[in-house]
């Protein structure tokens, strides 16, 4: 990378080539103050300039002489000499000042004037020249920041008119102080803090003390371009050792990570630093090293102090290398980011809030180009009111003022907002001057010149189609991969239901098409958000009988519509395939199959597809024969807080689903306890329920004054509203129903049942084997898991009562008993935890707990896995001090690696890339992909100018696809040696909990109260 500039550089203008010109801005980017000028600037530079090295002594003008050329230092330093008057030929040159890395100089060439002084090399140079007309040119666009890099230049060197009263005077202005502006690129080499947090401190001093301490250490004195540096070594070797260290570190791009983390801290840098730390030959070193305050040998309590650190704080570490691996890839140029850096900034984007809105090419185009910037002070000025608008900033961390002129502070915006996209829309000043909040402030950025390019391409590669002088449909082109024919294609961005089915049949389905198309399965998965079942069949069913019975069609149109006859019946097999019973419950798509299945028989052409409209009648007899077998199939939610199971047994035969007529029996109270049973179809209303129970409990009110609420185990009030359906299902562990007056809401209090189980449980824990817990675990959750339709996850973000029709409401009913199993989980540790008064089967439980959270991963059953540590964490356990204490370190780290795991920042991008790397069949942490799902919701409109957004369908799609992939394999498992199988997978399925968090605090307290300091 070095030499790569120099050799663009030794080309001629005319010959530089784009990457050539790239090169060249990013080296003339790391020199300030050249840093400051815009990109199209330092471009031009790049263009025309040309590179000299010069040895000692060399020089390069007269005073006196006609000036042809302008010049920056890149490297060594110069003199500026001033000869006297002709009186005095015999008197030496008065040196006036020396010129270092980043100065300017000769800018008289603007004027015509000649040379006032005579500039000398002092030492062997690297200088930046350029020609006259050149800088002209580039003066006139750039004139301000121009003129300010050479006054501040002149200042810098001491060569100007009244240097040490203009000095003075900065000095005394210097709160807030205003920074320079933004480089295009940010060096990845360099620190993004002006100091070392203590804690990143401690670990790098325990690493190098660790590192000094091995014999066969790779930290050894090295000679580089004749100069030696100490205790230096390749980042290859830095990885090797890191990697032989520690277990928690896997690859050798975790443990990269880790050092750049270190790095960016400013900790540990490269020799030169020209690189960010890299799993390559390249030397890095420590600070200490490098500033020679790194003392002697460790000593041997050096060495067990830092090997203790480490064991307890490097998971820390570990979690920061991937956000400081992301933080060096948007500190690059783009040219060097690779396609899968490109790819993981692009997932990162598309959980920005603030970018929520931008269409998925967009974002793809955003990630070659955004940058990461860090602000190491409070008071800094970003921008001022009345600036040129240059970039788009989004906060990642941290926050900032808007102050406007006379008005003071007007707002202050914190994570996640963005602000300066509107002076770049406008091609207006800025509108208020934005301070910084807080010291080390991350925000992201966006320059104009690539926003402008970005929304010049996306309009530029949109296509409109009109009826009526109305949009209907919008496209986009987008790149093809690969091996394709052409050199592109377009996908839907927008467009009228019945247009985007047009445009579906006309080109995604037919003989010619091979592959997985996204818009058509993005179709099938959402339709139902903007098309109901019983218009889309109504479509289908015009465009399958759109011939004409008289005969009188060309041959060309009998072809045409045989054609779309087939790309019907290929829409239902797609169609059945990609929803599968759900395609059935409504009568109309059975009708319509049916009257496909008889024209197909009567039609000779249509031959070619009696085999798939065969097998689409064969799903759907199948389906009608289960649900007629399951017909009448009764539910009960128990009044001990137990789990919502079949009437018939105590526990749920395996993968049953619960539909919308399916009955459930449960009891609804009244403020004074008493109660009624009721049953009723899942789809019920609350409107009936709280009706009929009035009136069971002779509640002499009528319907409006009434209303159904839920009371849960701390009190808490829930009111359901009147349309509300899958009551039972969705109440919390211990929650209970009740019918209330509306004005007597607040009398209700909670059943003292509710608190959870009083007695011990029978079932003793410490007898059973760990890992046939957790098979039994994640059979029953598979099961429960299987019953979930990815059209339960658009129920739940839209809210189920937009779908449906009169008479028949869609449930959620069995997503609400999984997440209902996730939370049984995540109590029932917490109660068995706090419920155990002894220490040493407390300690045993803990240990038993953290190696079922170790089954429940390996089984790949990650909503438990997640489950079962947040219960670890959960306050009630967190604080048993004595307990965690008492077990192994080895469990202690075992923890540490999950709670790693878990952790939420950067929207849970730890378990993302874990989760990335599995294959099926897995269970999924759920309430994540319900995230996902109101991330789009919320972020994006549904509709646009009357159109649908199917840029969010597309969102939403891919987390249904995500269902549909972990269970695109059936489970599997390998039973372990049955001890006591029955009890087990009893106990597993009936869980009794207690989910009052003051409860559980105050349990936690009496086993083991607070320590008195």
């Amino acid at each position: 990378m070095a030499m790569e500039w120099i050799t663009a550089m030794d080309k001629r203008p005319c010959d530089r080539n784009l990457r050539d010109v790239e090169l060249i801005s990013c080296r003339l980017r790391r020199v300030e103050p050249l840093c400051r000028l815009p990109g199209s600037a330092l471009q031009q530079l790049a263009m025309c300039g040309f590179y000299e090295d010069l040895e000692k002594g060399v020089t390069l003008f007269r005073a006196g002489e006609q000036g042809r050329f302008w010049y920056a230092v890149l490297g060594g330093s110069l003199e500026v000499r001033y000869h006297a008057s002709d009186a005095n030929e015999g008197k030496s040159p008065v040196t006036l000042c020396n010129l270092g890395v980043g100065a300017t100089f000769g800018e008289s060439i603007l004027h015509d004037l000649p040379r006032d002084s005579t500039v000398v090399t002092k030492t062997t140079c690297e200088l930046l020249r350029v020609e006259q007309q050149d800088f002209r040119l580039i003066w006139e666009k750039n004139k301000e920041l121009m003129n300010d890099i050479i006054t501040s230049c002149k200042f810098k060197n001491g060569f100007g008119p009244n240097t040490q009263q203009q000095q003075q005077q900065q000095q005394s202005n210097s709160s807030p102080t205003k920074r320079p502006l933004s480089p295009d690129h940010p060096n990845p080499a360099l620190p993004i803090t002006e100091s070392p947090s203590p804690a990143m401190n401690r670990m790098g001093l325990a690493l190098r003390t660790l590192l000094v301490a091995d014999n066969s250490s790779c930290l050894k004195d090295r000679k580089v371009s004749g100069k030696l540096i100490r205790k230096c070594a390749p980042g290859t070797e830095f990885v090797d050792w890191l990697v032989n260290l520690s277990s928690i570190v896997h690859t050798r791009a975790q443990a990269a990570g880790m050092w750049q983390a270190l790095l960016e801290e400013g900790i540990l840098s490269h020799v030169n630093k020209e690189q960010p730390f890299k799993d390559k030959c390249f030397l890095y070193r420590f600070r200490v090293d490098e500033e020679g305050t790194a003392g002697g040998s460790p000593s041997a309590d050096d060495i067990n102090a830092a090997n203790e650190h480490i064991r307890e704080n490097l998971s820390t570490l570990f979690q920061r290398g991937p956000d400081a691996t992301l933080r060096m890839i948007l500190r690059k140029p783009s040219h060097e980011r690779t396609p899968e850096e490109l790819e993981l900034v692009f997932e990162e984007l598309l959980h920005i809030a603030a970018l929520s809105h931008l269409s998925t090419s967009i974002k793809r185009e955003l990630s070659s180009i955004i940058v990461f910037e860090a602000h190491a002070q409070a008071g800094t000025i970003l921008f001022s009111q009345g600036d040129e608008g240059r970039s788009w900033y989004i906060i990642l961390k941290g926050s900032v003022d808007v102050v406007i002129h006379g008005k003071g502070t007007v707002a202050t915006l914190k994570s996640g907002d963005d602000f300066g996209k509107l002076a770049l829309i406008n091609d207006a000043p800025r509108a208020a001057t934005i301070v910084l909040k807080e010291n080390n402030c991350h925000l992201l950025r966006v320059d104009k010149e690539h926003f402008n390019r970005i929304l010049r391409d996306v309009e530029a590669n949109t296509l409109r189609l009109q009826e009526h002088g109305k949009d209907v449909l919008v496209l986009e082109r987008v790149a093809k991969q690969r091996g394709q024919h052409s050199a592109f294609k377009y996908t839907v961005m927008s467009g009228t239901p019945s247009k985007m089915l047009e445009h579906l049949l006309e080109t995604r389905l037919g003989g010619q098409i091979s592959g997985v198309d996204p818009f058509l399965d993005d179709f099938l998965l959402t339709h139902i958000v903007f098309m109901p079942v019983v218009q889309l069949v109504d479509e289908l069913a015009n465009y399958f009988h759109c011939d004409s019975h008289d005969g009188s069609q060309t041959p060309e149109e009998r072809d045409y519509i045989i054609n779309f006859k087939k790309r019907v019946i290929q829409f239902m097999q797609k169609w059945v395939m990609a929803v599968r019973h759900a395609a059935f419950d409504e009568p109309s798509v059975c009708d319509f199959i049916e009257d496909l299945a008889a024209e197909v028989e009567a039609d000779p052409e249509l031959q070619e597809e009696t085999s798939i409209i065969h097998n689409i009648l064969t799903q759907m007899a199948r389906y009608q024969d289960d649900r007629n077998q399951n017909a009448g199939q009764k539910w009960k939610l128990p009044p001990n807080g137990q789990p919502i199971c079949l009437f018939s047994g105590n526990i749920t035969p395996s993968k049953t689903v619960i539909r919308p007529d399916d009955d459930i029996i449960f009891r609804v109270y009244c403020a004074d306890h008493t109660y009624c049973t009721l049953r009723f179809p899942l789809h019920t209303t609350a409107e009936i329920i709280k009706a009929c129970a009035a009136d069971k409990l002779q509640l002499n009110r009528g319907p409006e004054d009434l209303c159904l609420v839920e009371v849960k185990s701390n009190g808490e009030r829930s009111v359901f509203k009147d349309n509300d359906v899958s009551i039972p299902t969705g109440l919390s562990l211990n929650g209970r129903l009740f019918v209330s007056v509306k004005d007597h809401i607040d009398g209700l209090t909670p059943l003292p049942e509710q608190e959870g189980p009083t007695e011990g449980i029978d079932m003793d824990l410490e007898m059973l084997s760990t890992k046939e817990l957790a098979y039994h675990i994640t059979i029953f959750d598979w099961d429960l898991f299987w019953a979930v339709h990815e059209y339960e996850l658009l129920y739940h973000t839209f809210g189920r009562h937009h779908f449906g029709k009169p008479g028949y409401r869609v449930i959620t009913a069995n997503l609400d008993v999984f997440l209902r199993r996730f939370n049984e989980l995540q109590y029932w540790i917490v109660t068995e935890m706090v419920s155990t008064s002894s220490m040493s089967k407390r300690v045993g439980l803990l240990r038993k707990f953290i190696k079922l959270a170790a089954y429940c991963k390996e089984y790949q059953n990650l909503n438990a896995f997640f489950a079962i540590v947040m219960g670890l964490s959960n306050m009630a356990v967190s604080r048993l001090q004595q307990t965690w204490e008492k077990i192994p370190s080895k469990f202690r780290k075992l923890y540490q690696e999950f709670e790693a795991l878990i952790d939420p920042s950067r929207n849970h991008r730890a378990y993302r890339v874990f989760v990335g790397k599995l294959q099926p069949p897995l269970i999924p942490f759920m309430p994540l992909l319900l995230k996902d799902m109101t991330f789009a919701h919320e972020g994006n409109k549904t509709s646009i100018d009357g159109l649908v957004n199917f840029e969010k369908m597309h969102m939403m799609a891919q987390t249904m696809r995500t269902l549909r992939f972990c269970r695109s394999r059936s489970l599997g498992l390998d039973p372990p040696s049955p001890k006591s199988e029955g009890e087990v997978r009893s106990f597993i399925s009936c869980l009794r909990v207690i989910d009052n968090q003051r409860v559980l605090t105050a349990m936690s307290q009496k086993i083991e109260p607070t320590r008195k300091i």
